[in-house]
């Protein structure tokens, strides 16, 4: 199970829902679903502090609602987990080379005369 993320606002112990870029150029405030990483130029934000955020004067918030069809796994997702999970199951390959294999495939031995 993964890490749960916690609202950045001082004193506040709830879990992330979502996150808060500023765009400096655009002067706007971006909130959006939580970010799939946390990011140190991001403030992830609970429930709460998402419905009460306002921006500075002069600056803009926007809003990005989250698409319904991600909030759920999709087929896609559903088989890349069970590949992982099959691949996880299979026994791990020797990194040796096999003994039939010659250690420098580019080198060959020649029998001298006084070999043969």
């Amino acid at each position: 199970m993964g890490v749960v993320r916690r609202c950045t606002r001082t004193a506040c112990s709830e879990s992330a829902v979502a996150t808060l870029t500023y765009v400096y150029a655009d002067q706007t405030a971006v909130l959006g679903p939580l970010a799939h990483l946390a990011e140190p130029h991001s403030y992830d934000l609970c429930a709460m502090h998402s419905q009460r955020l306002s921006a500075p004067k002069g600056w803009s918030v926007l809003r990005l609602a989250p698409d319904p069809s991600t909030l759920e796994p999709t087929h896609d997702d559903l088989l890349a987990l069970a590949d992982a999970v099959r691949e996880a199951g299979r026994p791990a390959m020797s990194q040796a080379p096999a003994p039939e294999e010659p250690a420098y495939p580019h080198l060959r031995l020649l029998k001298s005369d006084e070999d043969r």
